[in-house]
């Protein structure tokens, strides 16, 4: 009886003090003040080059946040890497508009890929309300244009809304989004 109370206790501890993998997921609102201020010039400096000046940066960290933690070390299973997690072969496409992004390792043109990317997707999405378009966005950097392409194809309505597309979509790309919406304040 005695060594079966120690083991509950050990576990208990280990549940509650000990941080786990996990504890890095744990979402922080993007401006809390718990996410490294390091990269913000380049998030401040890329949003306004290729979303305009009036555009909410924070939108572009909460996404880093969701790929990458803003480990600019990051690799995936898949081969993405950095802090926006690009593919090789989408940096490479990327490149080819802006021969001036010269290393996608480093954090700097990670994310100005990363947020050059998104406009090209973002302008992709015709006759939708702003904000359902960088819902959209998010997704389509998740899951592939093409998906989310699909996605929309099943909606009867020529505008198209990120409520009627999230059904059809995975249950990863719908979290993705759903966790940048967490880090940026929204429920």
């Amino acid at each position: 009886m005695h060594i079966k109370h120690i083991t509950l206790s050990v576990v208990l501890f280990t549940l509650v003090c000990v941080p786990t993998a996990n504890a890095r997921f744990i979402d922080h609102p993007v401006d809390s003040g718990r996410w490294t201020d390091k990269y913000d010039r380049y998030f401040k400096k890329y949003s306004k080059r290729y979303f305009g000046p009036l555009f909410n940066w924070h939108w572009f960290k909460a996404q880093a946040i969701a790929e990458s933690a803003l480990d600019s070390n990051a690799k995936s299973h898949v081969g993405a890497l950095g802090i926006m997690q690009i593919m090789p072969g989408t940096f490479s496409d990327i490149n080819k508009q802006n021969p001036h992004f010269s290393h996608m390792e480093t954090p700097k043109w990670n994310i100005a890929a990363g947020i050059y990317y998104d406009r090209t997707l973002y302008r992709k999405f015709n006759n939708t309300a702003a904000q359902d378009k960088l819902y959209m966005t998010f997704a389509s950097y998740n899951a592939g244009y093409g998906r989310i392409l699909n996605a929309a194809k099943r909606i009867k309505s020529k505008e198209k809304n990120w409520l009627e597309i999230k059904p059809h979509l995975p249950k990863e790309t719908r979290g993705y989004v759903k966790r940048i919406r967490k880090l940026m304040g929204e429920h």
